[in-house]
């Protein structure tokens, strides 16, 4: 299967699907480096690594977890002393949306 050539067309959708604003005189520079790209996606479906054992894989790791305990003391009202309005142990914030 050929490599996909991205034209000027394909381009323009692209960048319109993505919201992106491109210069027309930017265009054929845009469509011969996505054909490039995909070309060389192309290029790396045919090479054969049926025989090639991954280096590493993140779900072999496991993690070590401490205790989950308590090393501080509760020093809410502490905080909330400073704090510019409290009610019931929560601080209070200005609305920012309706």
């Amino acid at each position: 299967m050929p490599a996909i050539t991205v034209n000027q067309d394909l381009v323009r959708t692209i960048a319109e699907l993505s919201q992106l604003n491109i210069d027309a005189k930017d265009i054929d520079g845009y469509a011969a480096d996505m054909t490039k790209v995909l070309a060389l996606v192309e290029e790396m479906h045919t090479v054969d690594t049926v025989a090639v054992v991954p280096m590493s894989n993140p779900t072999d790791a496991s993690q070590q977890l401490r205790q989950d305990e308590v090393t501080e003391a509760d020093q809410r009202d502490r905080y909330q002393a400073i704090a510019p309005e409290t009610d019931g142990g929560f601080y209070l914030v200005p609305r920012v949306v309706d």
